[in-house]
């Protein structure tokens, strides 16, 4: 039997429902990157809207999701390298200081009314510096944190997680733009971010080689982060989920998020109400309802053929969602598009975690978030740039239609001809 086809499978013990749960660190490590990435979520909300009403461009918004995601496909590959030789807690702390550092610096911006285009366009970029720092970091910390047979459980936990902040958040950030307005608000959100913070100052992890020293390892460059893909080419796991999670990042990502004020006005919701906080969370609520739902009775197990399905099944739901014209339906197409995308994207994660090898973990991490959010920046040209040419309903439908004709290529070459599972 070929080698990464065994290692796909998930380990062969009894299915316990939120096992990661029973370690008493994972906990408080789940609660506060929630609460780190419900923040990130409320200053997109409130940013977001502020620069649509201010400048209506939808070239800004494919900007925001441009500079968010380019950091990763530059950077994540050198940021999971430093998670694999330096002190995991201070990588993410920076990243928590930068976050904090830029809705501060918004708040200033929103209370005085000396927001400018440049401004905007600077602080996109640094809060997308910001993610590539911890993310590697929190995925690598991870594994010191729970045992061997937790760690598929703590992957879908952390996955659920960030989906949990995409529902908490825009409801946060909605009721904060109605309650104190965007100044306030996001001054409020900077505190959300100091738990992670606080916690890392002295929790008992570090070094990703598990000592209280850093492992001797010199500092790497392109040839390191080259050798970590010839890794991932070599394995037809890692391989697999790797061009999976980065096609879905090159035609969609979440570019649609950014344009979501003006998928609400044509739906006729484009207030700052309930209803508008409503459509961007309903992909965050399938999302949460999935890792629920899976984790809790132990659905589809992690594997490669399973992934490729529910990422198709996600195609389908965006592409209904870019046609959509009436509410209910969106926000139906929109639950259902979260739900596969958890799945997905959570199943991909746990292959790609549980297969690396243990020596650079890291570094593999880091090529695939290079992948998994790099790659999302031409997801802002797609869906961002191209809608103020073409229209947003035609960028989306356009951009999803393309990712489903290429995921059946890839399914039928590989799993329907070659006959692999």
């Amino acid at each position: 039997m070929n080698r990464d086809l065994r290692a796909a499978d998930p380990p062969a013990v009894p299915h316990r429902a939120f096992s990661a749960f029973a370690n008493a660190d994972f906990r408080i490590f789940f609660f506060a990157a929630t609460a780190a990435m419900m923040a990130d979520n409320i200053e997109h909300v409130i940013s977001y809207w502020v620069m649509f009403q201010q400048f209506h461009s939808p070239a800004l918004g494919g900007f925001a999701v441009i500079s968010h995601w380019v950091p990763y496909l530059f950077l994540a590959g050198f940021t999971g390298g430093l998670a694999d030789r330096l002190d995991i807690r201070r990588l993410i702390q920076v990243g928590m200081l930068l976050f904090i550092g830029v809705s501060l610096t918004w708040g200033v911006m929103f209370l005085t009314h000396t927001l400018t285009l440049w401004m905007a366009m600077l602080l996109l970029v640094i809060h997308g510096l910001a993610g590539v720092i911890w993310i590697p970091a929190s995925q690598v910390l991870i594994h010191q944190i729970v045992t061997a047979e937790q760690l598929p459980s703590a992957v879908r936990i952390n996955a659920t997680s960030r989906y949990l902040g995409f529902l908490v958040g825009p409801a946060v950030g909605g009721a904060l733009l109605l309650l104190v307005g965007p100044a306030y608000g996001i001054f409020i959100n900077a505190l959300i971010y100091v738990p992670l913070f606080a916690w890392l100052i002295r929790a008992p992890y570090g070094f990703a080689a598990g000592g209280s020293a850093p492992p001797r390892l010199a500092v790497g460059g392109l040839a390191d982060v080259w050798s970590t893909m010839k890794v991932v080419a070599r394995s037809r796991v890692l391989l697999s989920m790797t061009v999976l999670i980065g096609a879905a990042s090159f035609f969609v990502g979440n570019a649609y998020q950014a344009q979501m004020p003006e998928f609400a006005r044509d739906l006729g919701h484009g207030r700052a109400d309930f209803s508008y906080s409503m459509l961007l969370a309903a992909d965050a609520a399938g999302g949460l309802a999935g890792g629920i739902i899976l984790e809790t009775r132990g659905l589809l197990p992690p594997r490669p053929r399973t992934a490729f399905i529910l990422a198709m099944m996600w195609c389908v739901a965006l592409l209904g969602f870019a046609r959509a014209n009436v509410y209910a339906v969106a926000v139906t197409l929109l639950f259902i598009a979260g739900f596969m995308e958890l799945a997905f994207n959570s199943m991909a994660q746990a292959l790609v975690q549980i297969n690396a090898p243990a020596e650079i973990r890291g570094r593999v991490i880091g090529v695939f978030s290079m992948s998994a959010m790099g790659l999302r920046t031409f997801s802002g040209l797609s869906v961002g740039l191209l809608g103020a040419s073409f229209g947003i309903h035609n960028s989306l439908g356009g951009s999803a239609a393309a990712l489903l004709l290429l995921y059946g290529m890839l399914f039928a070459a590989r799993f329907v001809r070659g006959g692999k599972p």
